[in-house]
């Protein structure tokens, strides 16, 4: 494939390749919330155990979950741009995948904070079925992205 590739030029496969980086990280970010909650939602409200849970899930949400998504985004777009968006359908599925998958951290997020005030809105057995979405994500996009279907 040519390394030259719209816009970018010689930027786009070095700046494809950190997209790909940052996707790890924020996938393996979205496995690792919902397992936090599962444990957290076992422990007691205000127990020493909940403090630690609760600090926890901060430090994945700011330390991993929002940098990473916003770099995913960031680079998706210039890479989408560059390669052509308007001509790649495939391109429109992923985007709108990687969409409802930022929704899903933005609910889980809205979850963590829920906990993190000592609600508990989602049991812990619903925590961990939560805890499959971003596998089922991972598989379409990845999908989408090698086959390259439409």
């Amino acid at each position: 494939m040519d390394n030259l590739i719209g816009w970018l030029g010689p930027a786009y496969m070095p700046l494809k390749a950190l997209h790909v980086v940052f996707t790890f990280f924020w996938i393996a970010g979205l496995f690792i919330l919902p397992r936090y909650l599962v444990h957290q939602a076992s422990v007691p409200v205000g127990s020493p155990e909940d403090l630690n849970w609760r600090e926890r899930t901060v430090r994945i949400r700011r330390i991993i979950l929002v940098p990473s998504l916003i770099m995913v985004w960031v680079l998706g777009l210039a890479i989408a741009i560059s390669y052509g968006f308007a001509q790649a359908g495939w391109i429109h599925a992923k985007m709108f995948l990687a969409l409802l998958l930022s929704g899903y951290q933005g609910w889980m997020t809205s979850v963590s904070k829920k906990m993190a005030r000592g609600e508990r809105p989602v049991s812990e057995k619903a925590l961990r079925l939560w805890n499959e979405v971003p596998a089922l994500f991972t598989i379409l996009i990845v999908g989408l992205a090698v086959l390259k279907p439409f």
